[in-house]
């Protein structure tokens, strides 16, 4: 069973006149405005070329990153008096891991 070749395979955009007789696919940075695909860069096609365009999905939003106050553990230690806070008991258990 033979495979297809992809559509955008099938339509000759050249880099150079070498290869005028290859179809090689290029990849274009566009802006769309106004209803328009306006390349980013200067490209070479031969003005009434029809081309395929395929658009990236859009992503979600990414959701907005919780506060550390927010989650579950925070202030589990609260009522400990060998901890006065984080960084000082991290220092001492490093100084002296044996206690």
């Amino acid at each position: 069973m033979g495979l297809t070749p992809h559509p955008a395979r099938t339509y000759g955009c050249y880099h150079d006149e070498d290869r005028k007789n290859q179809s090689v696919p290029m990849t274009i940075a566009a802006k769309y405005e106004d209803g328009v695909f306006k390349p980013l860069e200067d490209v070479r096609v031969k003005e009434g070329t029809v081309v395929e365009v395929y658009l990236p999905y859009e992503q979600e939003p990414a959701a907005p990153r919780r506060s550390i106050r927010e989650l579950p553990f925070y202030g589990m230690w609260a009522d400990r008096k060998d901890i006065e806070d984080g960084v000082s008991y991290v220092s001492k258990l490093r100084d002296d891991p044996r206690g």
